[in-house]
């Protein structure tokens, strides 16, 4: 892409928004506030890279990705929201969900693991979900990833030749290049049912994946009147005076082998 933006633009920009990111933790928690961001999209959308750069310099126990597998069989007999319930945040705490409930009106609709009724259901019953969730004073905010079907094949073929990622890419991923049309009609349907006012969608352009980390980050930031919150005074104590203590000599423990001396400078 020719518009693409230089690595040191984009890295310059990526740690002032991570700042800010940490900033907007400070506000969330010193606040109560309770913030939920859904992660949508296309498989190979950059969904979790995103997130990866989110979560960076964030702390893990106020801020933690919610990434569920499929339901077991007791869940399965549960209502279909039940299991995210479980993981929405308490006063203070941030999370991510790399997919959501959103699950319904996209794989499982296309790929028949509900039924028509269950999807009917679903895209009835979640704008209410969604109100409940914003009218309890849970900030909401959903990003649906979108990339074009070229760009997204060939982020599958560069997972095949990459033995590190090669793990990324499933059965269930295939099937996206083999019914992109009907996962195409599926997220216009979705996006008719749950785009209401209370928790609009916000499509990210993503076949540039440092533009779309961008864009995704500054507009969370944009759309929450955080404020900078004066951390806590900490002060390093005085180290006090030796009693005596004497370290075992080193013999006497197992040491990690120095791999490290084995690598040529």
């Amino acid at each position: 892409m020719s518009d693409r933006i230089p690595k040191k633009v984009y890295e310059k920009e990526l740690s002032r928004l991570q700042a800010e990111l940490v900033t907007l933790q400070e506000w969330v928690r010193s606040r109560g506030e309770r913030l939920v961001v859904v992660f949508e999209g296309r498989d190979a959308a950059g969904k979790g890279s995103t997130i990866t750069r989110v979560r960076q310099y964030l702390n893990p126990r106020m801020a933690r990705v919610a990434a569920l597998p499929a339901p077991g069989d007791r869940e399965r007999t549960q209502w279909y929201f039940q299991r995210y319930v479980a993981h929405l945040p308490a006063a203070g705490e941030i999370v991510l969900f790399d997919r959501s409930w959103y699950n319904r009106a996209g794989v499982e609709i296309v790929l028949g693991y509900c039924t028509r009724d269950e999807y009917h259901r679903f895209l009835h019953q979640c704008p209410i979900f969604e109100r409940m969730l914003v009218e309890e004073g849970i900030i909401l905010r959903k990003y649906w990833f979108s990339v074009s079907d070229e760009e997204q094949e060939a982020r599958f073929r560069s997972r095949l030749d990459d033995p590190m990622r090669r793990w990324k890419l499933s059965t269930t991923d295939l099937e996206s290049v083999t019914r992109w049309e009907d996962y195409s009609r599926a997220k216009d349907q979705m996006m008719v049912h749950t785009d209401i006012p209370e928790a609009p969608w916000w499509v990210v352009d993503s076949d540039d994946k440092r533009r779309s980390r961008l864009n995704m980050i500054a507009h969370l930031l944009d759309s929450i009147p955080y404020e900078q919150v004066e951390p806590p005074t900490i002060e390093l104590p005085p180290r006090p005076p030796s009693t005596g203590y004497v370290r075992p000599p080193k013999d006497t423990q197992r040491y990690v082998p120095d791999h490290a001396a084995t690598l040529s400078t």
